[in-house]
């Protein structure tokens, strides 16, 4: 294990000392590309977003930097050699912003966010921004994000959540924001698919797109491989979203749809707590970035209005289920869309992930079954038994004991929904998320019923 420290420089100019530990390993990441122009998609983002008309807050500026810090972290260390346990990183960012006293006291909670969000280690140490680049953000005297995005910012994955909470808003006559991270070409694909057709359905002025691709070489960080299990992702995505927000006139709502089983996110096993466990819409993570905001002085709140709602659940109750069922193939679920390309395969759903697995019970729950307009690598889940020692089969039995486990004792919902993370913060909601629980667990259990695994 290494720990690591990533100094962040605003031009060449900017050459203020640093204090590093004698075991730090040190990285430099100048992220001023010419000038005044910021590189890495961060001028790009600026750009775009100045193109319909907002200016973000100098705060907002700062949310997107460290937000494209962290995503370059947590995408250029290697867990395998720079943990201490194939897992747990120890990751220190240093960087210039507009207000060192707010972040300074920031900084334990964006370490507490962060920690739980990835499984790692973060600290960061702040420094007041180099005179040349005290103000980067130039703003008209009068906003108008207030009139122009009257639906607020809705981030927009290309999944089918975030389909349906676009839907939803749109067919509500409100005009939305929609806020992309461009990954990797499936889901960019699957992205500018579903605007293009929303777009046609809607009208061309029913909405506004931005879209940020945030890239970083592969060699940022000399003589260490590259991470795939993009945990951080989510920060950064809603950084986009909060740093958009930050250039309306007021108070701004970042729409962050998700189905309650994928926010609380159960673990399927005792195996899968930590790193097996995704937290990126878990209540406790979205209560610490709007607390973030307030320590920030940023009039902004993230909200998931779909917390108590199954994926079924959210597809049976969309406003449009004609236009849905239109576009439910174009949407992209599959936490890995490109693995089929070893056997003759475009891109598709593999039908057997874990996201693939409850999109497909979801669909069934709410079309019936056989009225699942996706296309699946795994067609047919009753084909044939599924070797639990082969990635098809691990999924669907960790499923299949987590369904026994419930069926066994339905009452075990309320302590299982513990696990994943602390849920101080929804006491009073406590019996919703358990019962929530119990009803996406259900969805996939009529998925798999039948299915047969070996060995048990």
């Amino acid at each position: 294990m290494r720990r690591h420290v990533l100094i962040v420089r605003f031009g060449p100019l900017d050459s203020a000392d640093v204090a590093v530990a004698p075991d730090e390993v040190v990285t430099s990441v100048d992220l001023v590309a010419s000038q005044r122009r910021f590189g890495y998609g961060i001028g790009d983002a600026l750009d775009n977003l100045k193109s319909l008309g907002l200016f973000p807050s100098e705060m907002g500026f700062d949310v997107l930097v460290i937000a494209a810090l962290v995503h370059a972290a947590d995408t250029r260390l290697s867990r395998a050699t720079e943990s201490q346990d194939k897992w747990t990183r120890e990751i220190r960012i240093v960087l210039p912003v507009s207000d060192k006293v707010r972040w300074t006291a920031a900084a334990p909670l964006l370490k507490r966010m962060l920690n739980f969000l990835t499984g790692d280690r973060w600290s960061f140490t702040f420094r007041e921004r180099p005179n040349n680049f005290i103000r980067i953000i130039s703003r008209p005297q009068r906003l108008f994000g207030t009139t122009l995005f009257k639906g607020g910012i809705t981030l927009f994955s290309g999944g089918l959540d975030s389909l349906i909470g676009t839907v939803d808003i749109l067919q509500k006559g409100r005009r939305p924001l929609l806020v992309s991270h461009a990954g990797e070409g499936a889901t960019s694909d699957a992205q500018r698919s579903c605007i293009a057709s929303l777009k046609d359905y809607y009208g061309k002025h029913s909405f506004n797109w931005l879209r940020v691709w945030m890239n970083f070489p592969a060699d940022l960080i000399k003589d260490v491989g590259n991470e795939d299990t993009t945990r951080g992702r989510s920060f950064l995505f809603i950084a986009l979203a909060v740093f958009a927000g930050t250039g309306l006139d007021g108070h701004f709502v970042v729409n962050v749809p998700e189905n309650g089983l994928i926010a609380v996110n159960v673990p399927l096993d005792p195996l899968r707590l930590g790193s097996l466990s995704t937290r990126t819409t878990h209540p406790f993570y979205m209560a610490r970035w709007n607390e973030l905001l307030g320590v920030l002085g940023v009039d902004g709140q993230i909200s998931n209005s779909y917390w108590n709602k199954t994926k079924g659940e959210m597809i049976a109750a969309c406003e449009n289920p004609d236009l849905l069922a239109q576009l439910i193939s174009k949407s992209l679920s599959c936490a890995s869309p490109t693995k089929g390309r070893w056997h003759g395969h475009g891109i598709e759903h593999c039908g057997y992930c874990v996201p693939c697995l409850i999109r497909r019970a979801a669909l069934n729950a709410a079309l019936g079954r056989d009225n699942d307009p996706t296309t699946y690598t795994l067609a047919d889940l009753t084909a044939r038994s599924f070797d639990t020692r082969q990635s098809e089969g691990q999924q669907i039995r960790s499923f299949q004991l987590a369904i026994e486990r419930l069926a066994s004792n339905a009452s075990l919902a309320n302590l299982l929904i513990h696990k994943p993370g602390p849920l101080a913060d929804e006491t009073p909601h406590l019996p919703e998320l358990a019962d929530v629980y119990r009803r996406g667990m259900a969805e996939v259990a009529a998925l798999l019923a039948g299915v047969k695994t070996r060995p048990s």
